[in-house]
């Protein structure tokens, strides 16, 4: 299985688990973004969450909250979407229609 895209940050926690998680699940991953050196403001994250059909994001480690992107409110999704900073959350990845962010297991298997 292949992922296309994913952004990581270094030394972030639950981006390690969400390494181990591909590795262990023998998953590549085509494009990795450095979070790090690529922030992702609310305007960019709106640009590329707006083009999934379906966007889950993982909210502590029992609860996911589940939208399907609408443009007339884009504010509820980037409130869980983003960071204290502002900036996407990470990790992120996108699979075919659909992005996943932060880590929780259980998403992660609906890749």
């Amino acid at each position: 299985m292949t992922i296309e895209w994913a952004y990581i940050r270094k030394g972030c926690t639950s981006c390690k688990k969400a390494l181990a998680y591909f590795s262990e699940h023998k998953i590549s991953v085509d494009l990795t973004v450095d979070a790090r050196k690529e922030k992702i403001d609310a305007q960019s994250a709106w640009d590329v969450i707006k083009h999934q059909n379906h966007v889950y994001i993982a909210k502590g480690k029992n609860k996911v909250l589940t939208f399907v992107p609408d443009e007339s409110e884009p504010e509820e999704i980037l409130k869980h979407a983003l960071g204290r900073t502002g900036n996407l959350r990470a990790p992120t990845v996108i699979r075919q229609t659909n992005i996943f962010i932060g880590f929780n297991e259980d998403i992660y298997n609906r890749l």
